[in-house]
């Protein structure tokens, strides 16, 4: 009767375990992951909100002379989203600070909250906030029996905040530096970090303008140039002037950023006229 023999094997080392350190390294990277989803998530949501804004202010430019009156219920109404775009706009910028804050607790493995709140971050935080907060709110004030003079200056005020709406574009390139395939691509990461590179939005728009340069210059005049004509067809509307028409602001804006100034239209505004300046330095 023949008996077969069993190889049995002992492996020479043991299964490696996870020390409590890799672990906790590996909790903190997958929190790093849903932070930073999070956080392009919210900057999304905070450039729409603000698009939307502007987007009403807009239209209660160009509507209210036309269609109703400063002090009509119409009025109120768009007035009302406008500050209620705003209010969300704010909920949604101390979000995304929020969840800033705790990425960065976990890329220095910080343990309190207030050593990232230091006296500049917190400069930032404010003025952020105070940015988006400007939205024009006269009509709420506005009385029908209000004096001339004082229905002009109510006039100008809603003039300079809704030209100062604009400001609001700044989170185009906290979208662009987030959403940036710079960013997401894990070898850009890994030769920023050997070389101690930092990725802020300058960085992304030098790739930029080295991958695509015509199309990221035609976006950026295409951009300023309809958003400086609709600022001087804004200013100019005050007086029945040429440069209060779009096509007019168009041709203006045009020959004032090419530098070439044929001098057949200008400005009669001082609001105008500051706007053919920036566009002149730009």
């Amino acid at each position: 009767m023949e008996m077969t023999a069993t190889e049995i094997t002992v492996p020479l080392s043991l299964p490696k375990r996870i020390t409590p350190v890799e672990g906790n390294n590996l909790y903190r990277l997958r929190d790093r992951k849903f932070l930073l989803e999070d956080k392009r998530r919210l900057c999304a949501w905070s450039l729409g909100v603000a698009l939307l804004g502007i987007l009403l202010m807009i239209i209660r430019a160009e509507m209210c002379p036309l269609v109703y009156h400063p002090g009509s219920s119409y009025s109120f109404i768009i007035n009302c989203s406008i500050s209620m775009s705003t209010a969300c706009l704010l909920v949604l910028i101390i979000a995304f600070h929020y969840k800033d804050i705790r990425l960065f607790i976990i890329d220095h493995n910080h343990v309190d909250w207030r050593i990232a709140m230091t006296s500049h971050k917190l400069l930032l935080i404010s003025l952020e906030l105070l940015v988006c907060t400007i939205h024009p709110v006269g009509t709420y004030w506005e009385s029908p029996l209000a004096s001339p003079g004082r229905g002009e200056r109510v006039a100008d005020a809603e003039l300079l905040l809704s030209a100062l709406m604009f400001l609001r574009l700044y989170l185009v390139h906290r979208a662009i530096l987030l959403h940036s395939k710079v960013l997401l691509s894990a070898s850009y990461r890994s030769i920023g970090s050997l070389n101690n590179i930092n990725f802020t939005f300058r960085f992304v728009l030098k790739v930029l303008m080295d991958k695509y340069p015509v199309r990221t210059l035609l976006a950026f005049i295409l951009f300023f140039w309809l958003t400086a004509s609709w600022m001087l067809t804004l200013c100019e509307r005050q007086k029945p002037v040429r440069t209060g028409n779009m096509d007019t602001a168009l041709w203006l804006v045009a020959i004032t950023f090419l530098t070439v100034g044929y001098g057949d239209v200008s400005p009669e505004t001082s609001c105008g006229k500051a706007v053919c300046l920036l566009t002149g330095v730009m």
